[in-house]
């Protein structure tokens, strides 16, 4: 293992990432019946042959419970879980076991006001669901379908409404930059309680996706942890050096002097007017392999959703064995990195995207493509 400068990042984290993930993603099917531009799984309009049968989600559920309390938090997603005729048999076998549960629906018309009643009702602790524009003209351009738009906003509300944690994906993108900070309004007058910020990753149908340049990256970090200031929790996906940037602006360090993050903040403040609160943007040191892993709709497991590194499948080892004992895992979690990632102080409480690493060099341990931060020594 390469040596590095000390760490910053905080305390020790309270869950041995190690022996147990924060997060478990089942892709339970890849059916789904909207055709998005950047859309990580490439989904169809019909179930794959091979998918996890009802039984087998069950014994997938059921590993999951076998890493141990703190038990990880179970995200039923897709492609459209909603697609899953099972799924509230599911939901109800992951809650029953006192294993914290959230879903990531499609806005269909199979999200209707009785089924969003019986989500609300079934001891779902939250719901995420995706806004890429703060127009119709930018979100439907990404979802292809007309009026989808209108109907997001709508679902955002509904769910706030019965009580539900609402979580808003947006997936950072050229077609959605400048509408970022509208965004933020947007969904705050809905009532998200949660953004969480995809930086694009260049894989399934998002590999023909204009992906933000480093420093466009950069800003959109800096314009996040503004945007944390209003009363909503903001995290990111594949973009850990969010993390380090949060470190920084605690710290009282200065925000970039371009021009994109002024016309941003500038924005921001102007539609939200001066913060209001303190800042809530989550640092929790974790990334693909560490603290997060996948299982895809045939059983196949992934560090993340994003990088496609088979790790062997749930209906031959338990989960558990898979997430603890993989070589590159052990390696990705003890910040075992190449290149300037490897020299970086903020190694452990960053270390890079390493789906990104791993799309753009064939090697989840290299260098993240999209971090503009030299480390401070080499």
């Amino acid at each position: 293992m390469q040596h590095r400068p000390a760490q910053h990042g905080g305390s020790q984290a309270k869950i041995d990432f190690g022996q147990r993930p924060m997060l478990v993603f089942w892709e339970t099917t890849r059916a789904c019946p909207v055709a998005c531009r950047h859309c990580r799984a490439s989904a169809l309009t019909e179930p794959l042959p091979g998918e996890l049968t009802s039984a087998e989600g069950h014994d997938l559920i059921e590993q999951v419970a076998g890493f141990g309390r703190p038990y990880p938090i179970l995200v039923l997603t897709g492609g459209d879980c909603m697609m899953r005729h099972d799924l509230f048999e599911l939901v109800e076998h992951s809650t029953s076991l006192g294993m914290p549960t959230a879903l990531s629906p499609a806005v269909t018309p199979l999200l209707t006001d009785e089924v969003i009643a019986k989500i609300a009702a079934s001891g779902v602790r939250a719901v995420s669901i995706s806004l890429d524009g703060a127009s119709p003209a930018v979100h439907e351009d990404v979802r292809q379908l007309p009026g989808h738009f209108a109907d997001t906003i709508d679902t955002i509300a509904k769910f706030h409404d019965v009580g539900v944690d609402v979580q808003v994906n947006t997936t950072v993108m050229q077609q959605n930059l400048d509408e970022l900070a509208d965004v933020v309004k947007v969904i705050t007058d809905a009532g998200a309680d949660i953004w969480e910020v995809f930086f694009l990753v260049h894989v399934g149908r998002g590999s023909i996706m204009g992906a933000v340049s480093p420093q466009e990256a950069e800003d959109v970090c800096h314009l996040l942890w503004d945007a944390s200031q209003y009363g909503m929790i903001v995290r990111t996906v594949e973009a850990p050096f969010f993390r380090r940037v949060v470190h920084q602006r605690r710290a009282g360090g200065p925000a970039p002097e371009t021009a994109n993050y002024r016309r941003l903040h500038d924005r921001l403040v102007g539609l939200m007017g001066e913060p209001t609160a303190q800042p809530s943007a989550h640092t929790s040191a974790t990334r693909d392999g560490k603290g997060i892993v996948f299982v895809s709709y045939d059983g196949q497991v992934n560090p993340a959703g994003f990088l496609p590194l088979d790790l062997g499948s749930v209906r031959d080892r338990p989960l558990a064995e898979l997430y603890r004992d993989d070589e590159t895992l052990r390696r990705i979690r003890a910040a075992d990195f190449s290149g300037k990632c490897g020299r970086c102080e903020f190694a452990d409480l960053c270390g890079g995207s390493r789906a990104r690493a791993f799309a753009a060099t064939g090697d989840p341990l290299a260098d993240d493509p999209a971090c503009v931060w030299q480390p401070a020594s080499t």
